[in-house]
């Protein structure tokens, strides 16, 4: 699941307020950071793909290779870029830049023409086909489908106030949003809302690889949607306030990072829709991604402080016997906002940034073998979403 921090980005000091008050506003020529400069030689290199970056605050994307973790374009979209999705088939990255989606072409990293999408586009998924780009516009309570061949926008459907994260079932027949107090499915064979589905404000959803439940996350619970039916279930306590949820690539498992060290992250079976036991040793998780090969979740963490920052970190999680690995100690930033593995799971991508200096950003690679820091990439000011190339 890709990571986004947005609320916390929206309450931050623009750079002209930091100038004035007399924090430095560019890079510092040595930022603090345990990667190596480095590079892996030819024979340590992994297949390559390609990482993508929205950077809020400049209002950039940041390509970069992750076998070499060089950075290969800044590609200018504007509007605050908020998130950031790629087709299946790995031609096209979509990113939500205030009212429009701006595509960009992984091959050339070229964008093309902004694509209206209402006045807040934030989230965007698309259909397993690729052939549907579906984006949630809070400011006019709508979802605009994009069909994906000629970038063009569709009739926007209603879906009630203030949508927020959509899935899709792997089947691609139905979206799942997010609003205010319920969730609305979205036939996408006629793009026509079904009945809101209560649920007091939920928050991300994940569906099961078999798509027979999708899994919504609401204050300390998680509530289980049947599929087929499309009504909800009885909400399953996790503790702590639930925010970010992972399924396991079996579907036996979805985990619930709590954001609290005593609530810990949560595993949820989905044969029983019950909790097991905590896992804890995770610290303050509010992220969590799965690999896809589903041995290892990275979750995030922060460590001591250093000045006025603080040491952010990731853990693994080895997830056949739900222990916390050795922290891995990514550099003197902050905030993490973003965390991604590549499609052979053997490398992890994180996303961070500081809070002054211009508050630019790096991405770090975390060799999943070792849990080491290999290298990283420069980003732009406030990266707040990060997706890999299929």
């Amino acid at each position: 699941m890709r990571a986004r921090l947005t609320p916390a980005v929206l309450m931050m000091l623009p750079v002209a307020t930091l100038a004035g008050l007399g924090l430095p506003t560019a890079r510092p020529a040595a930022h603090p950071g345990p990667y190596p400069a480095v590079r892996p030689t030819a024979s340590q290199r992994v297949t390559a793909y390609t990482g993508y970056v929205a950077n809020q605050l400049s209002g950039t994307v940041t390509a970069f290779d992750t076998a070499t973790n060089s950075t290969l374009a800044t590609i200018n979209v504007g509007g605050g870029p908020d998130q950031i999705v790629i087709t299946p088939n790995g031609e096209t990255a979509y990113v939500t830049t205030g009212g429009s989606v701006t595509p960009i072409n992984t091959a050339t990293n070229k964008p093309g023409p902004a694509i209206p999408a209402g006045t807040g586009a934030g989230f965007v998924a698309i259909t397993p086909n690729g052939k549907t780009a579906y984006v949630a516009d809070g400011g006019a309570d709508t979802v605009t489908p994009i069909n994906t061949a000629t970038n063009k926008a569709g009739a926007p459907i209603p879906v009630g106030a203030s949508p927020g994260y959509i899935a899709i079932t792997p089947n691609g027949k139905t979206a799942y949003v997010t609003t205010g107090g319920s969730v609305t499915p979205i036939n996408t064979a006629t793009n026509k809302p079904g009945p809101a589905i209560p649920i007091a404000s939920p928050g991300y959803i994940a569906i099961t690889p078999d798509g027979k439940t999708a899994y919504v996350t609401s204050g300390g619970s998680v509530t289980p949607i049947d599929t087929a039916s499309n009504t909800a279930g009885a909400a399953i306590s996790v503790g702590g306030t639930a925010t970010e949820i992972a399924i396991a690539p079996d579907g036996k498992t979805a985990y619930v990072a709590t954001g609290q060290a005593r609530a810990g992250v949560v595993p949820v079976h989905t044969a029983t829709n019950t909790a097991g036991t905590p896992i804890h040793g995770t610290g303050l998780a509010s992220l969590i991604a799965i690999a896809p090969n589903g041995k290892t979740a990275y979750v995030n963490g922060v460590g001591p402080r250093c000045g006025i920052m603080s040491v952010v970190t990731v853990r693994p999680i080895h997830l056949a016997t739900s222990k916390v690995g050795a922290t891995t100690a990514i550099a003197c930033r902050g905030t993490i906002s973003g965390i991604a593995f590549t499609p052979n799971s053997k490398t992890a991508e994180v996303v961070s940034y500081m809070l002054t200096f211009g508050r630019f950003g790096d991405v770090t690679a975390i060799d999943v073998a070792t849990n080491r820091a290999t290298g990283g990439a420069e980003t732009g000011q406030v990266p707040v979403d990060i997706a890999i190339t299929p």
